[in-house]
């Protein structure tokens, strides 16, 4: 994946999925962090180290940003501002900022890419690799003529390629509006960027969840246990609630009530100390419980199905045991991938990652965001003590703090 002029990166940066060879005693022991896929070696998990305002949420943000534009730019109106700030300095605020990524979607290899401004979509790219060779299957360049036919180019892979195209316009992308069109191999990019790249831990329907959780059941109370709880049981179904829906018709100024029945979700609870007594999970549990219980079914789901998570500072409200028990069970998965900030130092630790899976993002002396791989430092020995060294500045992302007591008493007393 790269990334470029999204706002506080600058010069494009790259998180690649895509394992080293390392022959270390370590990294033979870490054989669960990775899966083969057409012979090539790929990491389940990638954990981003910074200092606070070091760009770390940004790299988030770009990928959120770019990765909801191919599900939503079809909805786009002419009026839109793409939602996203491009680099502030050194003229980058009027250079278009760019996407790249690679991927694996029903065991075919992709590559998409685009570049934009605010205002309007500058390229779009789609690649595939369908026999282990790559072929075209569209390109566009706003800038190639002022028709569409000019502007694009296609493979044999999509039916009447130039209708959708004549419908597309300078703030939608292709893939969005060919998907939207019923083109079967854009609905198959468009359902992977919508189904299978979660951005965040995600709310599910009242039916998803009481599905998610039945079929997790264990797994969940197994989850919760590590929170801290005594949980024994957890009982989950879905109730019709009878209620009322108004309806205000302002022509004649009348007010009609209409009896509707709305679902809602029914958890129960039942505890260590005396299992027969139900606790009501909304109301009865800590808030801390109940979070547990919400981020587990999302992981869950991105484990079974192989999904991709991406999560921003995944200490956030969570005991570091927690958190180990999440990277724990991405290593138990079979294809299921995690991109996650973190200022959990705990994890700074060869025998708990590869080098290849701990980047760094650095604030630069320009004010923009580098991001590098302790794989980039070849002289760094497993021997070595890695959460020492990163809080020692040994890769410069870390917050530069002048505590000394003079310093302290300035700031207090200044005047």
């Amino acid at each position: 994946m790269r990334i470029s002029n999204f706002f506080s990166i600058k010069d494009e940066i790259t998180l690649d999925f895509r394992a080293a060879v390392i022959k270390s005693a370590n990294a033979k022991a870490l054989s669960s962090h990775i899966f083969e896929q057409d012979k090539t070696n790929i990491l389940k998990t990638i954990v981003v180290y910074g200092a606070n305002a070091s760009g770390k949420s940004n790299i988030i943000k770009a990928i959120r940003f770019c990765n909801a534009m191919v599900f939503e730019s079809h909805k786009h109106n002419q009026d839109v501002v793409f939602n996203f700030q491009p680099f502030k300095f050194d003229d980058y605020i009027t250079k278009p900022s760019t996407y790249f990524i690679r991927f694996i979607s029903s065991d075919i290899e992709y590559e998409y890419s685009f570049s934009l401004t605010r205002h309007k979509i500058l390229t779009e790219n789609l690649y595939y690799y369908p026999n282990g060779r790559k072929t075209k299957i569209f390109t566009r360049d706003e800038k190639a003529g002022n028709k569409k036919s000019e502007k694009y180019s296609f493979g044999e892979q999509i039916k009447r390629p130039m209708d959708v195209a004549e419908s597309t316009s300078e703030k939608t992308l292709f893939i969005s509006r060919a998907s939207q069109m019923d083109r079967e191999i854009a609905k198959e990019i468009f359902n992977y960027f919508s189904q299978k790249f979660i951005l965040s831990y995600q709310g599910f329907g009242v039916g998803a969840i009481e599905r998610l959780s039945n079929d997790n059941k264990q797994q969940l109370i197994d989850a919760l246990k590590i929170a801290d709880s005594d949980i024994l049981e957890v009982r989950i179904k879905t109730l019709k609630k009878p209620t009322k829906n108004i309806n205000a018709n302002l022509t004649d100024m009348t007010l009609s009530v209409q009896n509707i029945e709305q679902e809602h979700l029914q958890i129960r609870t039942y505890h260590k100390s005396n299992p027969d007594i139900m606790f009501d999970f909304f109301t009865e549990e800590s808030q801390g419980t109940i979070k547990m219980f919400f981020i587990m079914l999302t992981i869950l789901d991105v484990i079974k199905n192989n999904k991709v998570l991406l999560i921003d500072e995944i200490e956030e409200s969570l005991h570091p045991a927690i958190i180990e028990y999440i990277f724990n069970l991405f290593r138990a998965g079979a294809k299921a991938q995690l991109i996650c900030t973190t200022h959990n130092t705990r994890f700074l630790d060869l025998k708990k990652f590869r080098k290849d899976q701990i980047f760094f993002a650095n604030k630069k002396t320009d004010g923009s965001t580098d991001v590098y791989s302790l794989y980039d430092y070849s002289d760094f020995r497993d021997t070595m003590d890695l959460e020492k060294a990163y809080l020692q500045g040994r890769f410069d992302a870390v917050p530069i703090v002048d505590d000394t007591e003079e310093s302290l008493k300035n700031l207090i007393y200044a005047k």
